[in-house]
């Protein structure tokens, strides 16, 4: 297979360094970049001895990982679709659910795979967490929360919703297997006009509710990626940053013999996974998904029903109020083969 990257900045170097890992030692036979910016396309294709262009409708490959700015997903990733790859694009899909569904409409059309950049969905840890979830481990899910913080820079095309909260978004359907009932979301730009550098998003399963804080405007933590995930029966947490790590609260209210609520505390045990490096892990099942010739488990309606709620989270925050989420979410039907 020839494997290309379209895009080799900030996290397309990770695609190129993961896929040249992967290079005859796997499916993967050559590699092959792609970046607008020449020197930058060059000095890569020479550390790591592959071969580059600097446009993507001259990329000749089987499949390929889409890590461009999301303002260019929906044109690149449809251009690549026609010519005949498999894709894997980085979340989010696109930036408006039109543009996602129509990139998934393309790839049904054309009988391409495609996958998107969920890439938490292949995190050794939350992996772990979602086989306890699936166990009954924690008993029913009650309450999801979720810290994304850092101190930057704020980028100048996505604001935190769409760069870190869309993880999270994804998370907590992957661990629920369902879509929230209503949405609310809170959001804060001071630095750049229209980009959210704080966002507070509360998302409504019925009963249970997730609550998401995504900024890059806090300081007093470093970086700080993390999840508790709480059930009538207990609660685990997970650190991120810490991979293959999940703690298991015993940890419960009960009523006692008198009728009296009481708190039930039984310590903690730590569960450990299998270490793996989630992009690799994607990479792989990707590639086997599109030679088998079917979607990764992060398949393109995912990312389009991820885009979605993000597109309804900035309707609530514009609003300022509490919305429905629409549960019937858009179709694609198999292509007609008449």
């Amino acid at each position: 297979m020839r494997y290309g990257i379209v895009g080799t900045g900030y996290w397309g170097k990770n695609h190129v360094r993961v896929a040249t890992e992967l290079r005859g030692s796997g499916p993967i036979d050559e590699v092959v970049i792609c970046d607008a910016d020449e020197e930058r396309a060059a000095d890569l294709a020479e550390t790591y001895d592959v071969e580059y262009t600097t446009r993507h409708d001259r990329l000749e490959v089987d499949a390929a990982s889409v890590a461009t700015p999301s303002t260019t997903h929906e044109e690149i990733a449809t251009d690549l679709l026609r010519s005949g790859t498999d894709l894997l694009v980085e979340k989010p899909l696109a930036l408006s659910a039109e543009a996602a569904w129509n990139v998934v409409e393309t790839a049904r059309d054309e009988g391409q795979a495609l996958g998107v950049g969920h890439i938490f969905r292949y995190h050794p840890g939350l992996r772990e967490l979602k086989r306890l979830v699936d166990a009954g481990e924690l008993g029913e899910i009650e309450y999801l929360h979720t810290a994304r913080f850092s101190f930057r820079v704020p980028r100048d095309t996505t604001g935190v919703l769409y760069s870190l909260a869309v993880h999270d978004v994804d998370v907590y359907d992957y661990l629920l297997g369902e879509r929230p009932e209503r949405i609310h979301c809170s959001t804060n730009s001071t630095h750049r006009e229209n980009i959210d550098e704080t966002t507070t998003l509360t998302l409504s399963y019925g009963d249970r509710t997730g609550v998401i804080h995504s900024s890059w405007q806090i300081p007093v933590f470093g970086k700080r990626r993390d999840l508790a995930v709480v059930g009538t029966d207990g609660a685990a947490y997970l650190d991120y940053l810490a991979d293959t790590e999940v703690e298991v609260y015993d940890a419960s209210i009960v009523t006692d013999a008198d009728g009296d609520l009481r708190k039930r505390e039984r310590g903690k045990t730590v569960h450990e996974a299998a270490d793996a490096e989630p992009l690799k892990t994607e990479l792989r099942e990707f590639v086997a998904a599109a030679q088998a010739g079917r979607d990764p488990p992060a398949s393109g309606r995912v990312g389009a029903r991820t885009v979605e709620l993000l597109e309804r989270a900035v309707e609530a925050a514009d609003s300022g109020q509490v919305l429905d989420v629409p549960q019937e979410s858009r179709t694609v039907s198999p292509p007609n083969t008449d």
